[in-house]
């Protein structure tokens, strides 16, 4: 993968910035402990530019990691796809940890840096994403295959965890997001 080195262009707001519509923005989505810059990371601090906007995508976003139907260890394959494929450091850095945490292997992720995976569903999932982040749908061969193996709600989520995440990376990749100091690649 090759590694953003874009300026940062949207700073995480700092620590003596965060007020009340932080604190708002964040409610209920994150215990009081979590709600300061060092336990949110650069991610969640820059998107808190924009408080109101950062509460609405990350109770989305939090749906499709913590309320999801996938699997996690399916949905991580997704995400790290799609890291991958848009070429997003900081979001293949958080997620190849939460990757092994579901179930990932070394193996599973060194193939699909290939667009390789040894079981039909994988094949599939890494298929979807490629189709979607290529032409904005999965064809029907690929959702064909999906369909055997997941149902209505998992292919919703599936598809909503693709789009959210490959709309994350553009956002991380163009303010300049830069990778946390204690994330692994």
């Amino acid at each position: 993968m090759t590694e953003r080195t874009s300026v940062e262009r949207i700073a995480p707001l700092p620590a003596e910035d965060w007020d009340d519509a932080v604190d708002r923005a964040l409610a209920g989505l994150m215990p009081a402990e979590r709600r300061h810059p060092e336990a949110t990371g650069n991610l969640v601090a820059t998107l808190l530019r924009h408080p109101k906007l950062a509460r609405n995508f990350l109770r989305f976003n939090f749906h499709l990691l913590y309320g999801s139907t996938l699997p996690p260890r399916l949905r991580e394959l997704a995400v790290l796809r799609v890291a991958l494929v848009s070429a997003c450091e900081y979001e293949w850095r958080h997620h190849v940890t939460m990757g092994r945490d579901a179930g990932l292997s070394d193996e599973d992720i060194a193939g699909l840096e290939r667009g390789e995976a040894t079981d039909e569903l994988d094949r599939a999932v890494l298929t979807a994403v490629d189709e979607l982040r290529r032409d904005a749908v999965v064809t029907d061969a690929t959702w064909t295959t999906l369909s055997t193996h997941l149902d209505e709600h998992q292919l919703m989520d599936l598809v909503f965890t693709i789009g959210c995440y490959g709309s994350l990376a553009m956002a991380i990749n163009t303010f300049g997001v830069q990778p946390d100091p204690d994330t692994e690649r």
